[in-house]
């Protein structure tokens, strides 16, 4: 697989730039701009939904369903954190919203026992959809900063190389932005497990 990331964090800081001020002015009605936002980030959304998916298949409408849903958003983006990174969570949401339609939409099943059919048919050692929904959830309580590096470096399996590339910081920065984040979503675990056993 051939890199799409800048060789230095200059380059990415540059690049982010480029793409929230082209965000910024197609948020302005600017059509070009809004040619050169998506060209700018389309290869990061893929790759990132393809990741979040698992489904390579899907990865092409999930773009297109986060781009559709930017745009649609687009008048309330005001350049605060950058455009990639809001794309990102807009990409985030995409999936999520995916895998919930995924989940409620009945399937036909030829078996006497579809339940059984069903167990068998799930990848075995991978959490649980429910365990899945319950991890964006959680992902919800991290700052943007963290939440990008949890999401680089433990979902998307990016290095912390690349993921400080990708976010334009230094490595160390990275480091302590998945521990921090880490640090917190272990503690909301244990609160939701003292709940759940004061509620039993």
């Amino acid at each position: 697989m051939i890199s799409v990331l800048p060789a230095s964090a200059a380059g990415r800081a540059a690049a982010d730039a480029s793409a929230t001020a082209w965000a910024l002015a197609a948020r302005g009605g600017d059509p070009d701009a809004a040619d050169h936002f998506v060209r700018a980030l389309h290869t990061d959304v893929l790759r990132f939904v393809t990741h979040l998916s698992g489904d390579p298949q899907a990865a092409h409408d999930l773009t297109q369903d986060t781009f559709a849903r930017a745009f649609g958003s687009l008048h309330l983006f005001e350049g605060r954190s950058s455009a990639r990174t809001w794309l990102l969570s807009i990409a985030r949401r995409a999936v999520a919203d995916s895998l919930r339609r995924a989940a409620v939409r009945p399937r036909i099943a030829d078996a006497v026992d579809w339940r059984a059919a069903q167990e068998r048919a799930q990848p075995p050692g991978l959490p649980g959809f429910d365990d899945g929904v319950a991890l964006l959830d959680l992902l919800e309580n991290l700052s943007d900063e963290r939440r990008e590096a949890f999401l680089l470096t433990q979902v998307v399996g990016l290095s912390y190389e690349e993921a400080a590339g990708f976010a334009g910081c230094p490595v160390g920065t990275v480091r302590s932005r998945v521990s921090r984040a880490r640090a917190v979503l272990e503690r909301l675990l244990r609160e939701a497990e003292e709940l759940s056993a004061v509620a039993a």
